[in-house]
């Protein structure tokens, strides 16, 4: 269902509450396991490292207002940036928290908490971004930290919690050589819970790196990985043309500037390709000025497959599920809409077969519940 066919709805269905919002069955596609820490890990690793905090605990997720980082020469790793202007500030914050992350046990266990904290918002299953490069104690042994992340998420999943799969995303800084050398050890394995070939970065710093990543896409696919390419934020719709094109893309993250070009939305929309969008995410980026002009309800109504995400949801001080209660009601969304969000997340998640066809029956089964409450609702008034 597009947003426009929900302009004569009657005003008191339209919009959900937190409780229907966690309720509901779904995936995220597009969060960023770097911006899944939360305040409590970043205490709890800073004790055990005997490490100072760069700022008052209180204020520690106000990343622009840090300059202190104490952080290698090195480029700073890939994801997205929180604040207008703060992009780079961002990066090194993430550098500092993931450098807080020194041993197997402490990926393990944030790792696990993650998946705590998906499952709280009613998600049931995840592909998590992890850009190896954030984590600069792991520099030559970045196998081993997603084996360890794998391991805490294994323990998660045992304990009933959210299924999260990995995305292995590359830097847009990083040599085509690398990035080769990346896949083929992913594809040599053991390389448990890795899913997915990613890239990330600031694409307008960057500038257009699909070609230099074709070969290394192209053995992914070849080899049965999944790819997903963030797109179409920083920059136009060329970022997301590459994606396609070169890539591979069978997901974008991000990608609401195609927007800009009829011709990709018709690509989009021919080869089934999803958007993992994070509305909170573009506002706060400035991206866009506010939901008056985002694009979410224009690529619906055009019929792109589109998901809601939060994308590094503990900095930007939200959950899915209330980023999910906050775009119904800037859009005048009810259950029907969201529910469908719910059922294309699914469809464009990573997740086995049997278990997206479980998720869809649990989905089915919760709206009619919800429909049937609604209406018993109505007919007491």
């Amino acid at each position: 269902m597009t947003g426009s066919s929900l302009t004569s709805a009657p005003a008191e269905t339209l919009g959900i509450d937190i409780a229907t919002a966690r309720a509901l069955p779904k995936a995220e596609v597009h969060v960023h396991l770097e911006g899944g820490l939360a305040l409590a890990d970043l205490l709890w690793l800073a004790k055990e490292n005997g490490e100072s905090l760069p700022g008052p605990a209180a204020t520690l997720f106000d990343v622009s207002t840090h300059t202190d980082f104490e952080m290698p020469e090195e480029t700073t790793g890939g994801g997205d940036g929180v604040g207008t202007g703060g992009l780079s500030g961002f990066l090194r914050f993430l550098d500092w928290q993931c450098g807080l992350v020194r041993t197997p046990d402490q990926a393990a266990r944030v790792a696990y908490a993650f998946a705590a904290r998906q499952s709280s918002s009613g998600v049931r299953y995840t592909d998590a971004i992890v850009n190896p490069t954030h984590w600069h104690g792991w520099r030559g042994k970045e196998h081993d930290l997603m084996a360890a992340i794998a391991a805490g998420l294994a323990e998660a999943e045992q304990d009933g919690l959210c299924v999260v799969n990995l995305a292995w995303s590359l830097l847009r800084s990083q040599t085509a050589t690398e990035a080769r050398e990346i896949v083929e050890r992913i594809v040599a394995g053991p390389s448990p819970r890795i899913v997915a070939l990613s890239v990330d970065g600031d694409e307008k710093v960057a500038g257009r790196t699909g070609e230099k990543f074709s070969e290394a896409f192209t053995l992914a696919r070849d080899a049965g990985l999944h790819r997903t390419v963030h797109a179409g934020e920083s920059s136009g719709p060329e970022g997301v043309w590459d994606a396609v094109d070169l890539l591979h893309a069978e997901r974008i993250d991000h990608g609401v500037r195609a927007i800009e070009d009829p011709a990709l939305i018709e690509r989009l929309i021919s080869d089934g390709i999803a958007l993992g969008v994070c509305p909170r995410s573009n506002l706060t980026l400035g991206v866009y000025d506010g939901w008056a002009s985002h694009p979410l309800p224009a690529l619906l109504d055009a019929g792109v497959l589109v998901t809601l995400n939060t994308d590094d949801p503990e900095p930007l001080g939200t959950t899915l599920a209330h980023d999910w209660v906050e775009t119904s009601a800037h859009f005048g969304w009810g259950l029907d809409v969201m529910a469908g969000f719910a059922a294309r997340s699914i469809d464009a998640s990573f997740a086995d077969d049997s278990l997206k066809a479980a998720l869809h029956a649990d989905l089915s089964e919760t709206v009619a519940t919800a429909r049937a409450k609604q209406k018993s609702t109505e007919m007491a008034r």
